[in-house]
Parts: structure tokens; sequence; C-alpha cells
């Protein structure tokens, strides 16, 4: 049933207007697009879509999804085909039958693992941790009032008190932060939130008021004063690329590890979120603004002083002559690469850049593709 579903989404891509299929010719097939592909461990839906098309955030829009599809989309499986039909007189993309990969032992069977929008590698870290915290956010947050033998700095092993988790069960585990840097909207220089920066886990060894935890995961180090998080699941949604439906115009405000410029399979913070519309799936585009820069040649208006003798000139005239006015011309915006929002918050939200042909700095600009 489900690959009868794909097989009609698939097949309906092509069946467009005149207009809108040669729009898609374009933006449709690789030069190099294969007969067929075998779907395997470690792809992404991204990856797979690239094989066949030019722009493989596309894919949604080539295969007609709604929008219940584009937020729950069909899954695809490692060991699924991909089948490029080209016999008819437009291609279609057709799910084949199923092949067996290899033998693998059944206790350790993950190749029938739905295969993940993008690469969970490097985003992770950002699904499971609150890295963004509201003004205060972290005011009532239980905190580390004390440490074992009154030790000033805290790591792995280490064991701290606790005040506002009495309930807490023994066992469970609480993510250690404290409060970063602003995020600041370079548009309206109005603080949009802070960057929660993680610590490191605990897990509590003795319920009580103050509450025993111990340490068992640093990353920096951990004193009196930092805040806790009870930590929740991973969560990694199946959420299908797709372009926003509503004009996005946004920057980028900040980098991971506070770099001035990034790349591709790096994260960075957009000063748009949720109350802009953004949700996870929503590709943008990137773009560098083009510069103002002189433009050396006379002004259009600047009055012609040639013809007239030294000694007939005025004192604006000569200065006219030795300093002609300049113009500026504005320099085009270039677009560069694209973006994969997968996280975001009420003012803010993160991404991933998919490709760049130049690095990505702050303040570059992200809109709607």
């Amino acid at each position: 049933m489900r690959k009868s579903i794909i097989i009609a989404v698939l097949a309906a891509a092509f069946a467009a207007t005149p207009l809108m299929a040669q729009q898609r010719e374009d933006a449709g097939l690789q030069n190099n697009a294969p007969d067929r592909y075998i779907v395997v461990p470690g792809d992404t839906l991204w990856s797979v879509a690239g094989k066949f098309l030019k722009d493989p955030w596309r894919w949604p829009e080539m295969w007609k999804l709604n929008q219940d599809e584009i937020k729950n989309p069909h899954l695809i499986y490692p060991g699924d085909v991909i089948v490029l039909d080209r016999s008819g007189p437009k291609p279609e993309l057709k799910m084949g039958e199923t092949v067996k990969l290899y033998p693998r032992v059944r206790a350790e069977d993950t190749s029938r693992q739905a295969i993940p929008s993008i690469s969970p590698r490097v985003i992770e870290p950002f699904l499971s941790r609150p890295l963004v915290i509201e003004p205060d956010g972290l005011e009532g947050a239980p905190r580390i009032i004390a440490a074992q033998a009154d030790r000033v700095f805290l790591g792995s092993g280490d064991v701290a008190y606790v005040s506002g988790i009495k309930d807490a069960a023994p066992g469970s585990v609480w993510q250690i932060y404290r409060p970063g840097k602003p995020l600041v909207d370079p548009e309206s220089n109005k603080t949009l939130g802070y960057e929660a920066v993680f610590l490191g886990d605990s897990r509590v060894t003795k319920s009580g008021d103050p509450a025993t935890v111990q340490i068992f995961a640093a990353q920096q180090e951990i004193g009196t004063g930092d805040r806790l998080v009870a930590a929740g699941p991973l969560v990694l949604n199946h959420y299908a690329p797709h372009a926003p439906s509503t004009s996005i115009r946004g920057q980028i405000i900040a980098t991971r590890g506070g770099l001035g410029e990034t790349g591709p399979q790096n994260v960075v913070t957009l000063n748009k979120g949720r109350n802009e519309g953004l949700e996870p799936g929503h590709v943008l585009a990137l773009s560098r603004l083009g510069r103002t820069v002189a433009d050396d040649g006379p002004h259009k208006n600047v009055k012609e002083t040639k013809s007239v003798p030294w000694y007939n000139m005025t004192m604006s005239d000569i200065f006219k002559r030795a300093s002609p006015d300049k113009q500026t011309s504005k320099l085009p915006d270039e677009r560069y690469g694209l973006v994969f929002v997968f996280r975001t918050f009420d003012r803010v939200s993160y991404a991933l850049v998919m490709s760049a042909t130049r690095p990505v700095q702050i303040y570059d600009v992200v809109t709607t593709p």
C-alpha cells in the first residue's frame, strides 16, 4: 500500500502544464540522473533527491505532496529502489522492488529504519538541548548551590548540591547550562534571546532539598549558580524539505562556535522564528548583499567648467573642477547557497547550511527561494 501511494505521487510530478513543464525542465532532472538507485543506510531524503533533481529541496513540489504529506512524508527505507522510467514522453519516477542489501544479525538490523531528511550527525545536539532561552528564561530553573568539599569548579565525576529539584527521582538526568551571549536582531537592535551554553550532564543520586547530583559528562567547567534543565528525549523529525509558502527575509545572527564565517554542514542561527511562520523543513536561499561602491566618473549634474576662463571662474567652479561630485552604485545581491531550517523557537531558528559557493558570514541574508 505504501509503495503504491508513493508511485502515484511520484508519477504525478510530471503531469504539469507545458509552461510548468518547461520551468521544471531547467530545475528538474539532473543531466546525469541514474535510471535506478538503491537507497542505502546513511542516505537522506536530501541526498537521494539530489541523485535525480537539480534542486533537491523541490522534491515535494515535483511529487505534488500536500501540506499534510510535507509534514509527515512517505517514509523511504534502505533497500527501496527508485526507478527513473524514460520510456514515455515524459520521465516518471517509480518505486521498484525492495532489495535485501546484505545479511545482518537480527538484533543489529538497522537497515529498515527510515532515512532522515538531513544527516542527524551535526544537528542532534541542537535537537536534544534547549540552546536558545528567552530573556530571564533560566531565572526560575534549579541551580547548583554548593559543591562537595567546597570545590570552586566541577567536572566529570564531581558531586554537587542542587536546589529546586527535591522531587526528582534518583537516576534522572539533568543538563547543566548558563546564559550565554545575547542574540541581537540586526534590524531592530532588540535582544531576541540568549544562547544557552551547555556545560554538561548530571544524574540525581539522592532526592531532597537540596538534591545530590553527580556530573558524569562535563564539556566546560561547572560552578555554583549554574542552572539545570531536565533532559528530554531526542526527537528526529521526518520533515520534508520545502520552501515557505510566504515571503521570508531574515539574517544570520550567529554561527556555531561564535566564528565570523562558516560553511556547508555547519549550523547557523537566524533572526526569524515561529512568530514569522518558519517551521522545520523550510529551505531558504543564502545571499550576500551587494556593496555600495564609489563611481569615479564625473557626476552628471556637475556644471561644465572647461570652457570658462580661469579669471571668470567663481570659487564654486574652481572647487567643482578640483573635486568633482562622485556617484555611488549598488552592486547586485549575490545568491550563493541554501540553508535547511531544522529547529524553530519563537523569534529565532537553527538552520543547517546545505550548500554554499563562498564562506557564509554573519548578517548574510536568507530569503524564500
